[in-house]
């Protein structure tokens, strides 16, 4: 039997993004509604499962189709997504902490340094330039934003505020300094192809996620800075919405891009909202975490279904 059907790329590790932020926002509204506490790690136990599987399967992937592993390291898109490789080793490991501590710690602490290490090396790559401007989409994010925010954040949830104050100041200032350049290539360059548009998802996640971090390397009720977040994240998130005709296409694992700050926005939100008598985060804090649920489920239901009838996995990258 081929072993063609078992290569995925480094993409689907978005699906653990979006499977553990929703179980973070179960876990927020259990301490702030008094919901079940069992729901929130019953979500995480699934996002830990399927990073499990997914993890094996990639190293697979090296294994016995390396030319291909490579090439997507090596492509100008595709490369960036193999940061959601640490960063979601970070995320397990803040879903289990509360269990077992030490395997929290270890995972916390093996995906921020990857994290750390990759984006240093993609990024320096980058710089020396050379770069198509149709290549620049939101998944340039990752290595650096992405993985400084969610080190952030695990670094607060383990009671290192002051490191974790640092990871923030990194991601935030990669986001605005990148921001400028991802915008301008929406706005000037050639349209997105179309396979690529769902990446567009990704656009509300640095704010989104920046609040989340906040939240957790931060004490005392919202101030200034979480409500400048919490703003930008729902303009961005609007804009994306009324894209939504544009980017519309068969499904395919891409959407999963959506999750990860649809759930991070809403965890944010109700952190803040049980630290302070906040009317806004208040009362934005159910219909996020809502919105969060029905885009997780519907996006993980489609997904199974995809699997099943064999359609999930996408063609080989191109070598670039």
């Amino acid at each position: 039997m081929s072993t063609r059907r078992w290569v995925i790329p480094a993409s689907f590790f978005s699906m653990v993004l979006g499977l553990a932020g929703l179980g973070t926002d179960w876990r927020a509204a259990a301490r702030l509604w008094g919901l079940p506490a069992w729901a929130g790690e019953a979500v995480m136990a699934v996002a830990a499962a399927v990073w499990v599987t997914l993890v094996l399967l990639y190293g697979l992937k090296w294994l016995r189709h390396g030319a291909e592993a490579r090439a997507e390291i090596e492509h100008p898109i595709q490369c960036c997504f193999v940061a959601l490789l640490p960063v979601t080793t970070m995320l397990v490991g803040m879903a289990a902490f509360p269990h077992s501590r030490p395997v929290g710690v270890a995972l916390c602490t093996a995906g921020s340094i990857g994290a750390l290490v990759f984006g240093a090396w993609r990024h320096g790559g980058l710089w020396r330039g050379g770069r198509s401007v149709n290549a620049t989409t939101p998944v340039i994010y990752l290595p650096t934003v992405a993985a400084s925010l969610v080190s952030a954040m695990a670094a607060g949830a383990l009671g290192w505020p002051e490191l974790g104050q640092l990871f923030f100041g990194a991601g935030v200032l990669a986001w605005l300094a990148m921001e400028s350049v991802i915008v301008s290539r929406l706005l000037t360059a050639e349209p997105l192809p179309l396979p690529l548009r769902p990446t567009l998802g990704i656009q509300p996640a640095p704010p989104a996620v920046a609040l989340l971090a906040y939240s957790a390397v931060t004490s005392g009720p919202p101030d200034l800075i979480a409500h400048g977040l919490l703003g930008y994240a729902l303009v961005q998130a609007l804009t994306v919405l009324r894209l939504t005709p544009w980017v519309r296409q068969p499904f395919t694992a891409g959407y999963w891009a959506y999750t990860f700050g649809a759930t991070a926005i809403a965890s944010g939100t109700m952190r803040f909202a049980a630290r302070g008598d906040d009317r806004v985060f208040a009362m934005l804090a159910p219909v996020l975490f809502i919105v969060a649920n029905v885009l997780v489920v519907s996006l993980f239901i489609a997904t199974l279904v995809a699997a099943l009838r064999g359609r999930l996995l996408p063609p080989p990258a191109p070598t670039p």
